[in-house]
């Protein structure tokens, strides 16, 4: 099925991140759009999750997730949902990865088109999902703590993304992290040339009161002396 912007933008950004933060483990593979196959001989036995992560999977690239090739199935799945999708992920991928005992499954509806709230969690307890509960955050941000992945999940304004808790640091992207690096370099930039013109502007102004002092020094002076002639 083809995809929206709405729905690839945050399938991309997923997929990035999350490699991004785990580009240190050999063993955790993350991807999206990839067809998993689930059973040996049978072409039909296949789903593609929006994006997914397995925990004990080398890293390297697939053209496809053969699960008898592979040490494990994903643990954890998100789908980028819509009105147009519902019955799948809701019914049908749902049920699906239950049975290949996917141990979180995520729906995130970009759109707000149908799902409410937009960002939904669920964690397999006994064959079976239960969600995963929420918290508000003082300034008003959605946030669901994923065990699997050890992130926040969280929900700003409709947008998703990943939080690291333990770093404080939300998770960006490559091109994210750049322009943060960028936007940083300009407020550093615009602080040294604040900085500069508040010194150029104490410089003047004690020159300025330096020679407002040598003026009143010099007027001191001069009625002093004319002081001393009158006195004579």
């Amino acid at each position: 099925m083809a995809e929206s912007d709405f729905q690839r933008g945050p399938l991309m950004y997923a997929v990035e991140a999350l490699r991004i933060h785990f580009q240190d483990r050999s063993d955790v593979y993350v991807s999206g759009n990839l067809f998993i196959y689930y059973e040996q001989g049978n072409p039909q036995a296949v789903v593609a999750p929006d994006v997914f992560a397995v925990f004990g999977a080398s890293k390297q690239d697939r053209m496809t997730y053969r699960l008898w090739e592979e040490p494990t199935a994903p643990q954890w799945v998100i789908e980028i949902t819509s009105r147009s999708t519902r019955g799948e992920d809701q019914r049908t991928k749902r049920a699906l990865y239950a049975q290949l005992g996917v141990q979180e499954y995520w729906q995130y509806d970009p759109t707000g088109d149908y799902l409410d709230p937009q960002l939904q969690g669920f964690r397999l307890e006994g064959g079976s999902y239960e969600p995963i509960t929420d918290e508000l955050l003082p300034d008003g941000v959605r946030a669901l703590y994923s065990e699997v992945l050890g992130l926040d999940i969280r929900l700003e304004g409709g947008r998703m993304y990943f939080y690291d808790v333990e770093r404080g640091e939300k998770l960006l992207t490559h091109e994210e992290a750049e322009q943060e690096r960028r936007m940083g370099e300009e407020r550093i930039r615009q602080e040294a040339e604040a900085r500069q013109a508040a010194e150029a502007q104490l410089a003047e102004e004690a020159e300025a009161r330096q020679a407002a002092e040598a003026q009143l020094a010099e007027l001191a002076a001069r009625l002093r002396a004319l002081e001393e002639r009158g006195t004579e």
